[in-house]
């Protein structure tokens, strides 16, 4: 195992238990700007690790524009004095109303929210006007994924026209997520990018020359953000998020981003060997995400040559010809693979620093609801 992972004493883990390295999060901050160029093409998403501590530490690197995806998100970040939230969502229902009282309550923060279909603009209108509020909103364009969005062509500019005349909404730029590339390649990933913002940059161009404010173009997530860096263009925002925590899903199978570090782990404890080549972890998929599929929903980092067999809520149950060499009791450190809903899972993580635990930060915002 990688000794930057040891830890002194880890009798205060409760297992099975999420673990951030502090050192490794802030070294990944710094990585995250160096590839950006400068604090000012950031919007890091902060859905993956749903922290306030996590959110100071980006703001004492100067990263004062961020990114969630739902209003307990935003309201934690308001809470830090996050001075610039984009809540990357389609809000629709009495979420819109929440989303005027989050404005009325942190009003040295400015937000912006997404749309794409002129109902959600009356519904976000009707919110800002009873509460009488104003908030920018981006047009969320679909470059290919089709989970949500507009694609970038005459219809989009229709719409980004109708949101600069409906009352309590400001056209804030375009929103541009690209969740579908994940190309093993970083050459297929960047002609992707570059295939995908043709439109887009396009439709910025219509609509700047009938008189309408693109102030930002906020582009990507993790994978792609490499390439959205290099893009020059006015107002780009950059918006990775896992790279803070980074995982073993992105770890392996991206070698451009070898410049991230892994910065939280599962302790998980030795609780059976119920055969001569078999150990039981107390790791359920109620502690690490069921995304991937079973057997590859973590790594384990200190046991060697093992299978994943069985996983239940509360026991994950490995194979190994090495199992003589555990005890219950022995610790597991797991890497997960998919870091962001693991992070989601617990109501805590435990912070070491200096190969010591020296407290712990709670997971606030995996909660829908915090005041707001």
């Amino acid at each position: 195992m990688n000794p930057i992972y040891a830890i002194a004493d880890t009798t205060a883990i409760l297992s099975p238990g999420l673990i951030f390295y502090k050192e490794l999060i802030q070294r990944n901050i710094e990585r995250c700007l160096q590839i950006a160029g400068s604090a000012d093409r950031l919007r890091p998403h902060v859905k993956t690790h749903k922290t306030r501590e996590i959110a100071q530490l980006q703001l004492a690197a100067g990263i004062t524009k961020h990114k969630c995806a739902t209003l307990a998100e935003a309201e934690m970040l308001a809470s830090c004095g996050v001075p610039d939230v984009l809540l990357a969502y389609n809000l629709v229902g009495p979420n819109c109303a929440r989303l005027a009282r989050l404005i009325a309550a942190y009003p040295r923060t400015r937000f912006s929210v997404l749309a794409d279909h002129p109902r959600g603009l009356e519904m976000l209108s009707a919110a800002m006007q009873a509460a009488s509020q104003t908030v920018d909103v981006l047009l969320d364009l679909d470059v290919g994924q089709h989970r949500t969005g507009i694609a970038p062509d005459v219809s989009a500019a229709v719409l980004y026209k109708q949101i600069e005349r409906t009352a309590g909404l400001r056209p804030g730029g375009l929103h541009v997520y690209d969740g579908h590339n994940h190309q093993d390649s970083p050459a297929e990933r960047e002609a992707a990018v570059r295939s995908q913002l043709t439109p887009v940059l396009e439709l910025r161009q219509r609509l700047e020359q009938h008189g309408l404010p693109v102030p930002r173009l906020v582009l990507g997530g993790t994978p792609t953000f490499p390439m959205h860096a290099r893009v020059q263009e006015p107002g780009v925002e950059c918006s990775p998020g896992t790279f803070v925590l980074h995982d073993n899903g992105y770890g392996s199978r991206f070698a451009d981003l070898a410049g991230f570090t892994p910065a939280a782990l599962l302790l998980t404890r030795v609780i059976s060997r119920p055969t001569e080549r078999r150990i039981t972890l107390d790791l359920g998929y109620k502690a690490v995400a069921s995304d991937p599929p079973a057997g590859k929903r973590c790594v384990l980092l200190n046991v060697p040559e093992y299978e994943a067999v069985l996983q239940n809520e509360e026991h994950f149950v490995v194979e190994t010809p090495h199992a003589g060499r555990f005890e219950p009791g022995d610790q597991v450190f797991a890497m997960p693979t998919h870091v962001c809903p693991t992070c989601a899972m617990h109501k805590q993580a435990y912070v070491v620093d200096g190969g010591r635990v020296v407290g712990s930060w709670e997971i606030v915002a995996r909660d829908r609801v915090l005041a707001i």
